[in-house]
């Protein structure tokens, strides 16, 4: 469920609108994302987007949530618009409109929805709960002092590797980067390749190099991602292109667990979600792993993202819409561990929730947990679409060989800086 993946084409739902009107459900009869349908009788009807999941029987539970929600609150109803494609463009234009959503989720938090007055600080809504959630739910969408969404979950990506694979070719799985080259190359058929990091041949990979050599993206209000060690980092990806050893334009994206499974790759970089997927065609014949230090100095890192719920500021029903998410994430933890644990496979926000996940409490799940609390990062909350194309274009064209790593990046971080002062000002 990371948000890095919606607009990609898994999203194969229809898109739509139901209302929940005092516990019963009925069509909004609109193929418009921003809404339209009907009047339920209650005082109030809160209009609440969700991008289109794609893990099975996520649509059919936000709809249970809400019907649970109206029981509870008959006089608020609740329409539910599932937003198939492009869900962060379609929401940023909507928002600019009377038709903007009262509750909305944000992938990869953005401290800019909070700078534009455009989302509510939600301090009050937490109480005691505050310190049930982990630091980096509550870090995350922390803005000036203050809390501006609620997290309904934690994805962790990383490395997936089949062990048989692996240990056939007497490859240990790999814990450095020269180490995770070396495997990729020598696990390199003529008719596989080694590694699948996305079918451009980056996924995320060059923002992990950078973490893992100990540089960093967005600081102090200033993009360092052109520093010596990004710019190190970011060059030693060319390794893997030069050697021929990535998987490339594959028939679906590093999300989908699809080449592992189909033994087309023996490594494959992933998320969390996918593991229900990979134990049911693999049983335990695979592992788990952070991206590797980039050298001696540097660290594994593995990347935390996830989606919050936040609650449109310039809507006419705050209110209403704060009673919803305080309702759903906060106090509903039997909701909030169905909605991590039945729909592929996450990590609750909420400690207490976490600690009752029985799928999270053994094997390469709980491992991936530990790799999480131990070398989780999250990309900085200005890192926006503008900031991190900036970004991905110059990384593209270093592993492509078409130029310097200083220059690229060097330009890239200076049209970022433009975007950052921008969300900052």
């Amino acid at each position: 469920m990371s948000a890095r993946r919606t607009e990609l084409s898994r999203r194969g739902f229809l898109t739509g609108s139901l209302m929940i009107a005092a516990g019963a459900v009925t069509a909004a009869c609109s193929t418009d994302p921003s809404g339209g349908g009907s009047s339920s009788g209650a005082k109030t009807t809160l209009n609440v987007w969700y991008h289109a999941y794609g893990e099975a029987g996520t649509q059919q539970a936000v709809l249970r949530y809400a019907k649970a929600f109206t029981k509870a609150n008959p006089d608020i109803a609740v329409k539910v618009t599932w937003v198939p494609g492009d869900y962060t463009s379609k929401l940023n234009a909507t928002l600019l409109t009377d038709t903007a959503p009262d509750v909305f989720e944000i992938g990869d938090f953005s401290e800019a929805f909070a700078r534009r007055g455009q989302i509510a600080a939600l301090d009050d809504l937490y109480g005691s709960a505050k310190a049930d959630f982990n630091e980096n739910a509550l870090s995350t969408v922390t803005v000036d002092g203050k809390l501006y969404g609620v997290k309904a979950l934690d994805d962790v990506m990383m490395f997936y590797y089949r062990k048989s694979t692996l240990s056939k070719a007497g490859i240990t799985p790999p814990d450095t980067y020269d180490a995770l080259v070396a495997a990729a190359k020598e696990l390199s058929t003529k008719k596989n390749k080694g590694l699948f990091l996305g079918n451009d041949g980056l996924g995320d990979s060059a923002i992990l190099a950078i973490f893992s050599n100990g540089g960093d993206l967005v600081a102090d209000g200033k993009a360092v991602f052109d520093s010596p060690q990004a710019q190190e980092a970011v060059a030693g990806l060319k390794r893997l292109h030069d050697d021929k050893s990535l998987l490339l334009g594959f028939t679906t994206d590093w999300w989908d667990p699809a080449a592992l499974i189909q033994n087309v790759v023996p490594m494959q970089w992933s998320g969390l979600w996918a593991m229900p997927a990979i134990q049911t065609a693999l049983g335990d014949d695979f592992g788990v792993l952070p991206w590797p230090a980039f050298k001696a100095g540097g660290a594994p890192v593995v990347r935390v993202g996830g989606w919050t719920s936040c609650v449109n500021a310039k809507g006419k029903k705050v209110d209403a819409a704060k009673k919803f998410v305080q309702w759903l994430w906060i106090q509903q933890s039997d909701l909030q561990k169905d909605w991590s644990e039945s729909y592929g496979l996450h990590i609750p926000p909420r400690k207490s929730v976490a600690a009752t996940a029985d799928k999270l409490s053994k094997g390469a799940a709980k491992e991936t947990v530990e790799l999480a609390a131990k070398y989780g990062k999250s990309n900085p909350g200005t890192w926006s679409t503008a900031v991190g194309n900036a970004f991905a274009t110059a990384a593209k064209k270093i592993v492509g060989g078409q130029g310097d790593a200083a220059q690229f990046l060097t330009g890239a971080a200076k049209v970022a800086q433009t975007d950052i002062d921008k969300q900052l000002s």
